[in-house]
């Protein structure tokens, strides 16, 4: 069993002992923790927080023990049921809430859970304030409510059309060229709840042609629901057949965008972003940013549109750090994280649709003549094994300065920026192993760099 306790939220396995995984007892404790927290940092006068959930097996059972324990420490609930993360992003805002916890292991198998926590912003907590959760549970600093005091909780399960009448608002979002187009669109939503919020929004967007995989959301996840090319060839299969002018997929918690070509073959991840910012920079030029492990593609395009393109450290919370200080138009992750500021400061894969299906409309191009018009790039994503007593801290320190002579970012680790390729190198924070993102023109030229940077990394040790 595992529990995993980071800045970004808990995540575990569902049974076990406690504090081998998510059990009871570790729910009760860290969202004791978060609430503690929240009462002392918001600027909120009402003791509000949200939660909604994504569809896995569970989700009812976690929902219950968080709702449970967030009236214990004399906090309201609005329970906003079954919803995407960007979802219950928006209802904290809408609500004027305290803070919101999403219950949700993103694209983690069925047995995993987390709980995903939100600022007054329904924005993720940063470094600091995700530590001092930690701190708090680590003490069990936290006291319960008396009787007279406890919360009550309040469903509300309108977020969901509230979502996408916002996405159906933005100024980039044209739904008469979306109609007017008349695509078939595929749609493999990992049986969670993007089966039901995203056909809802293709259906809003004018689409009548919608072709389901996997969109009951029951929770029994049809496939590794992580959107990439691996766990995607039942849709990948299909799309090949030219069902479709399009295949969308998305993960439980509908953050992350992946996009199928009409021919069957990926569009890739990074590329989501790279599309989406090109259609955005064309019509309301500005900066972007993404994390230092995300395709130079974006970088190229936004230079294309004589705009500056800034890099963040890995983690959704920099990201959005880092469009917030250069006015970001927008920015995202290599992950098929789309951040659209216009929306919202968090990943949003309705946001991504929408705005892609305008792009495509209006391109008058199919999805693989459009991916043409983009920077060619290929990432390898690998890692290397070192033993326990090793000082990673030490070997990347050493790296940076024998290629001193090179763009070195060292934000996040090491990344060095050659003529026509880089690498980014970080450490683990769970196991003794650094990993290694390398892009080049091709995979073969990826993976070669890869294995120069292990080359020098084995010499020093």
């Amino acid at each position: 069993m595992s529990l995993i306790k980071s800045i970004s939220g808990i995540r575990g396995t569902i049974g076990g002992a406690p504090g081998t995984g998510l059990s009871p007892l570790d729910i009760v404790k860290f969202t004791a923790a978060y609430a503690t927290f929240i009462a002392a940092n918001t600027s909120r006068t009402n003791r509000t927080i949200v939660v909604g959930r994504d569809a896995r097996l569970s989700g009812k059972m976690v929902n219950d023990i968080v709702v449970g324990t967030l009236t214990a420490m004399g906090f309201d609930v609005i329970n906003i049921g079954p919803a995407s993360t960007p979802t219950t992003e928006i209802a904290v805002v809408a609500e004027k809430a305290c803070g919101g916890i999403i219950l949700t292991a993103s694209h983690n198998p069925k047995q995993w859970n987390a709980l995903k926590l939100l600022n007054e912003n329904g924005e993720f907590l940063n470094d600091a304030q995700g530590k001092e959760v930690l701190r708090i549970a680590e003490e069990e600093a936290y006291t319960f409510a008396e009787v007279d005091d406890l919360g009550h909780e309040y469903t509300n399960n309108t977020y969901n059309l509230r979502h996408i009448e916002q996405v159906l608002a933005l100024d980039l979002v044209d739904v008469e060229a979306i109609r007017k187009a008349n695509f078939t669109v595929a749609v493999d939503a990992v049986n969670s709840v993007g089966g039901v919020v995203i056909p809802q929004l293709l259906r809003a967007l004018g689409v009548k042609n919608i072709v389901e995989l996997n969109c009951e959301p029951n929770g029994k996840f049809a496939h590794t629901p992580e959107p990439i090319p691996q766990n995607l060839t039942e849709i990948s299969g299909l799309m090949a057949k030219g069902v479709a002018d399009v295949g969308f997929v998305v993960d439980p918690d509908v953050d992350r965008l992946a996009i199928v070509m009409e021919n069957g073959e990926m569009f890739v991840e990074e590329y989501t972003l790279v599309s989406i910012a090109d259609y955005v920079l064309a019509h309301t030029p500005g900066s972007t940013v993404s994390n230092l492990s995300s395709s130079r593609a974006l970088r190229d395009v936004t230079h294309r549109h004589g705009c500056e393109y800034s890099a963040a450290a890995v983690g959704e919370v920099n990201v959005t750090t880092k469009m917030k200080e250069t006015g970001a138009v927008i920015g995202g992750e290599g992950n098929g994280g789309v951040i659209y500021p216009a929306a919202h400061y968090g990943r949003d894969a309705l946001v991504g649709v929408a705005l892609f299906l305008t792009l495509l409309a209006k391109s008058g191009k199919k999805v693989s003549e459009l991916k043409k018009t983009y920077p060619a790039y290929e990432i390898a994503k690998n890692k290397m094994e070192l033993t326990p007593e090793i000082n990673v801290d030490a070997i990347l320190a050493a790296v940076k300065e024998k290629f001193a002579g090179e763009q070195i970012t060292d934000i996040d680790g090491v990344k060095i920026d050659f003529e026509d390729s880089w690498v980014h190198l970080r450490k683990s924070n769970t196991e003794p192993i650094i990993r290694i993102y390398s892009e080049a023109a091709t995979m073969a030229e990826a993976d070669a760099l890869a294995q120069k940077i292990k080359d020098v990394i084995a010499s020093m040790i």
